[in-house]
Order: C-alpha cells, then structure tokens, then sequence
C-alpha cells in the first residue's frame, strides 16, 4: 500500500466544498438570509435587496474550483499552484464568506476540513504537482550489511 497523500484528500475536499458553496450561493439567491441574523439584523443588507454575499461566494466557489482543478491553459505548474501556504492563507477568507450565509455553513465546514489536511500535508513537507499526478521522490538506496545466521 502506498502513503496518503494529503494535497490529494484536501484537493477533493476543497472541490466539494467549492462546489457546495456555488450551489449554496444560488440558493441563497431566492431565499436570502445571514447565518447569524438571530444575532444581530447588521448584515442584513449584505444578502437583500442586493445579494452582495451571494455575489461574493459565487466569485469565491469558482476561485477554488478553478485553483485546484485548474484548465491546462490557466494556472497549473505555477507558484501560486504549488504553494500549500497559498491556500491557507486565502481559504479562510472563503470560509468567512461561506459561514456568513445560512446555506453556506455546510461548505465553511468542508473547507475548515480540508484545510486542515493541507496544513497536515504542508507540516510533513509534501509539494502541490501538477493535478492528480503523484508527486516524484529521489530514490535513496542504503547499502546493509548482510544479516548473519
């Protein structure tokens, strides 16, 4: 069996929570509201009578989409693909976005998970290549010393 590798598992994650956010954001198009609205009435406006949230995680759901699963022509082999820093430090604004709306809390939950995964990845020093490739490791080879009976 081989090893697990993380960028993979957070790479699926984030696709399905991208995917679970656009959706949610079109949901939201025809029945507005804020996750936190038993709160405060505040963000209000943010979702009628113009749905600027709706708008932004719609903007946001296809940032991840097309950043994990990117076209051969957009953005693949390139630094901002590679860098596992990159996401962690941008997901968490699609997270807010997404924990804002009552629909989106869901995909908030999703990317926290795959979050997660990447930081796990990043701590164990593993490297973002091309997609769903797996990534190439120099073979090292020790010479042992022959096992005596």
């Amino acid at each position: 069996m081989g090893r697990l590798i993380k960028n993979h598992l957070a790479r699926l994650i984030i696709l399905t929570a991208a995917t679970y956010q656009i959706a949610a954001a079109i949901h939201g198009f025809f029945w507005p509201k804020i996750f936190w609205d038993m709160w405060t009435k505040a963000l209000d406006p943010a979702v009628k009578p113009f749905p600027i949230l709706q708008i932004c995680n719609i903007i946001a759901g296809i940032f991840g989409l097309c950043w994990e699963y990117p076209l051969p022509f957009l953005i693949p082999n390139t630094a901002l693909h590679r860098s596992i820093a990159a996401r962690l430090a941008i997901y968490p604004i699609s997270i807010l976005l997404a924990a804002l709306t009552y629909q989106g809390t869901n995909a908030a939950i999703y990317y926290i998970v795959g979050l997660i995964v990447f930081f796990w990845g990043h701590t164990e020093g593993e490297i973002v290549c091309m997609p769903w490739k797996v990534p190439t490791r120099r073979l090292v080879v020790t010479l042992r010393e022959p096992i005596k009976s």
